[in-house]
């Protein structure tokens, strides 16, 4: 058998990160087995879907690098091949027109909630509130039509819907690759309906109908359609169709345990994206979450297809780790292609910064030191604030301190000394420096501290050779000659000139 696995979102909003992590393990599978792995777009609540959430996906995907080995499908495009499902069970006797109307349901309803609220009566005999419970039990529980085994409409004229005729007796058994043998009984599910009174497809019956005509081998999708599960496989056994394996995965939690929610943070992949984050990382760390295969930790989607099986997912909800995450953003930078990561950090600083062609270049040259000093792109970026900062610094308050009676002379020194270097590479400024201290007999000390704050402004850099070649010569002494016209401070801390 050809493995043939699909995700299929609803564009109904945003790629969520449940979603993600669901359309990874489908591809990864079907890369397993040297299969195919599909997309449908299940867009059949009109009301609800947009081309804005289908935009969304696409490019989440994409930004990932999931990609189906076809061209996507869209639910309601194939509404004929559902409409025709529906009118052959009805056919052989698996599905039926139902005149019940939405006043009928809701009736039904109230009639429930009304038996259950007398129910808790004090008054009642144990077997009266038995009784009315039972009857709330029966209007509450699944639906079973008047009309699942024939009658006359109430009118010529009357709408109807068509529901699957439910089973009556014994269980209905799933063999999850996940979650292991499950059954329930036939009477839990109810006479769902397949189309609406006005003709259109439900999701329900959509779902079957496209998974068996675009041979769907295996349903690799969250724990939250696990009831669901149990309300399709009568439609396969209504037609006569071979039921596909279903591995239902759990769902991720946040770190508190609950339900991942917008209280934990970015739940969407376009705010991973935002947040700096790389896709390799993102997949590496989804792959983790509640999948393992021994002790391997950093995984390529192509040394994850090697190996991937259901048999690795774990049963329990996985809680997501952002810290863990961040680590596993902070290998990937380090490991990144050196020009990528330099145009990423490019786009960060220029939201906020006119990127000159200086710039440019020490971006290009620095990175390979840089690059440890942040887990994700804004916070790489932010680590050049000590290049990108605008004359005259503002000092922090540790290095003003510094800046003060005679370490200001002796930045005048230095001051004099470097501007007479005739290269300025680290290698041969950290010579200069060093011939400067053994002239003028200064210490490290002496010497580092007030030039490092001149230069940065105490902002965190590397070691001050680079942060001078970083600069360039004629921005350096530029910021160490704003800094020697502060000649004392007043009591207040202002600066005096």
């Amino acid at each position: 058998m050809s493995v043939v696995t699909r995700f299929a979102p609803s564009p109904t909003g945003m790629l969520h990160i449940g979603g993600a992590r669901t359309a990874l393990f489908n591809i990864l599978f079907s890369r397993r087995h040297n299969g195919r792995f599909l997309l449908r777009i299940e867009d059949t609540d009109r009301a609800r879907s947009t081309k804005d959430a289908v935009d969304a996906i696409l490019d989440g995907l994409d930004w990932l690098g999931i990609t189906p080995d076809e061209a996507p499908v869209y639910q309601t495009s194939r509404a004929a091949d559902h409409i025709d499902c529906a009118r052959a069970m009805i056919e052989n006797g698996t599905a039926f027109k139902c005149y019940a109307t939405p006043e009928d349901l809701q009736a039904r309803r109230e009639r429930g909630e009304a038996n259950r609220n007398a129910a808790k009566a004090d008054e009642l005999s144990d077997d009266a509130r038995a009784s009315l419970l039972a009857l709330a039990a029966a209007d509450l529980g699944p639906y079973r039509s008047p009309w699942r085994d024939g009658g006359p409409p109430p009118a010529s004229d009357a709408p109807y819907t068509i529901r699957l005729r439910a089973p009556d007796t014994g269980s209905i058994l799933l063999k999850d690759e996940v979650q292991g043998e499950i059954s329930i009984d036939a009477s839990e599910v109810d006479d769902l309906i397949l189309l609406r009174a006005d003709g259109t497809p439900t999701y329900m019956l959509a779902v079957v109908v496209d998974d068996h005509n675009m041979g769907i081998t295996h349903v690799i999708r969250g724990d939250d359609h696990l009831r669901n599960t149990f309300r399709q496989i009568p439609i396969y056994q209504a037609m006569g169709w071979p039921i596909p394996t279903f591995a239902h995965v759990p769902m991720i939690h946040g770190p508190d345990g609950a339900k991942l929610s917008k209280r934990h943070g970015a739940l969407g992949i376009a705010a991973y994206r935002e947040m700096g984050y790389l896709p390799e990382a993102i997949n590496n760390y989804l792959l983790r979450l509640g999948w393992s295969h021994g002790d391997w930790e950093i995984f390529s989607l192509e040394d994850a297809a090697d190996v991937f099986s259901l048999s690795g997912i774990g049963r329990a909800p996985a809680r997501i780790d952002f810290d863990k995450l961040s680590a596993t953003n902070g290998h990937y930078i380090r490991t990144c292609d050196l020009e990528q990561l330099t145009a990423l950090v490019e786009i960060e600083l220029s939201k906020t910064l006119d990127i000159s062609p200086r710039l440019r270049e020490t971006l290009r040259t620095s990175l390979a030191i840089m690059r440890d000093r942040g887990d994700t792109i804004p916070a790489l970026a932010e680590a050049y604030g000590f290049i990108t900062a605008t004359r005259p610094l503002v000092m922090n308050k540790k290095a003003r301190k510094t800046l003060k009676g005679e370490t200001l002379d002796r930045l005048a020194i230095i001051r004099d000394e470097i501007a007479a270097a005739a290269q300025w590479r680290a290698e041969t400024l950290k010579i200069t420096l060093a011939d400067i201290m053994e002239r003028q007999e200064l210490t490290i000390g002496q010497l580092g501290p007030p030039l490092r704050a001149a230069l940065t402004g105490g902002l965190p850099a590397p070691d001050i050779d680079l942060v001078m070649e970083w600069l360039g010569k004629d921005e350096c002494l530029a910021r160490i000659d704003d800094q020697l016209k502060i000649t004392t401070l007043n009591d207040d801390g202002h600066e005096k000139q």
